[in-house]
């Protein structure tokens, strides 16, 4: 169990319920490398953390329970129901707003989502992964793309909050194809997203298939370029990205083996936003065909302005993005602006 704390102030108090529920052992997982966790959750354990939580103040207006981990709505109904009944007294009394699930799409039914609402869940997220049903396959995942889009529309129906989780670089994945399955995602109007670019973890059938050389992971580079384009997709259709790679800490560094796994990836996604937009205004004032950039041998002054609280994500991890406009021939300062907009930029 940890606290782990998401974009826009929202917290969640995580209860992990490592591979319990999950039919299949799909290509990526290790939930005990990803979790930490070594033991099953007991209602004990339940009780234990949200009586903790509540002494350590969490705020009661943006903090929910969640369990992550398996398919929630998978594992076994008496244990499901035991584990809920712990959480009943803290969202009646308002110590916390609600309450959040992650489970797989072809674990989701009429009944299963009354019990749900019964026992005040508020939050029901899917491990959708990808839309296409080709890479659905190949990572043992054991669910269709026509199971994610029954499954959301029956959650948003029945009034949940929807999340949905995608992941790129999977086994037999393409960038055009993660860019599809962002697009199925905002066709669903979900809540929230979650983004995890495919690392290699030791016990996994991908660290196998790394090993024999039959699947080669995204570079870290790579994964961003794609990350952050998905990123603005989602920021532009007014869906929030709660989560941009994976936590850091609960093992993962330890069992990692390969992949594009960076303890800051949502900030280099977000700084590379950033970049692009201001090389996008640039272009527009300096046209190519007019001023090669490159060939600049006299630095142009600029300031650039973003909000306040965008101003390392304009700049860069160690200043890599000013240093990236100096060598298209432009000196950055980077100055805030309270009026402007995430992603908005002013270029002088």
């Amino acid at each position: 169990m940890l606290f782990q704390k998401c974009k826009m102030k929202h917290a969640n108090i995580s209860l992990f319920v490592p591979h319990a529920g999950c039919p299949h052992q799909c290509s990526f997982c290790n939930q005990k490398t990803i979790s930490g966790s070594v033991k099953q959750l007991t209602p004990e354990d339940v009780a234990k953390t949200l009586k903790q939580a509540v002494e350590d103040n969490v705020n009661p207006e943006t903090t929910e329970i969640a369990f992550f981990g398996g398919s929630f709505t998978a594992i076994e109904r008496e244990y499901m129901i035991a584990l809920l009944e712990e959480t009943v007294p803290y969202v009646k009394n308002g110590s916390f707003y609600g309450i959040r699930v992650s489970t797989r799409p072809d674990a989701i039914d009429e009944e299963v989502l009354s019990v749900l609402k019964k026992y005040g869940v508020t939050s029901i997220e899917l491990g959708a992964q990808s839309t296409d049903d080709s890479v659905l396959l190949l990572n043992r995942r054991g669910h269709t793309r026509d199971d994610i889009i029954k499954a959301s529309k029956l959650i948003k129906q029945m009034g949940f909050s929807l999340g949905l989780q995608m992941m790129t670089g999977l086994l037999g994945d393409t960038p055009e194809k993660s860019l599809k399955t962002a697009e199925d995602i905002i066709s669903l109007k979900p809540d929230t997203v979650r983004i995890y670019p495919t690392i290699v973890l030791e016990g996994t059938y991908l660290a196998e298939s790394f090993k024999n050389g039959t699947y080669t992971p995204q570079t870290v580079e790579e994964a961003v370029d794609l990350c952050s384009v998905l990123l603005k997709r989602f920021y532009d259709n007014g869906i929030n990205v709660i989560r941009l790679g994976l936590h850091s800490g609960g093992n993962v560094e330890e069992g990692y083996i390969a992949g594009p796994y960076h303890p800051a990836f949502g900030e280099l996604c977000e700084s590379a936003i950033y970049l692009k937009e201001a090389i996008n205004l640039l272009q527009d004032k300096y046209p190519l065909e007019n001023t090669n950039l490159c060939s600049l041998t006299k630095k142009k002054n600029i300031t650039i302005y973003v909000n306040d609280r965008e101003l390392s994500k304009m700049i860069g991890q160690k200043s890599s993005n000013k240093i990236a406009l100096k060598r298209l021939g432009w000196e950055a300062t980077v100055k805030g602006m309270k009026t402007l907009k995430q992603y908005e930029i002013i270029v002088e």
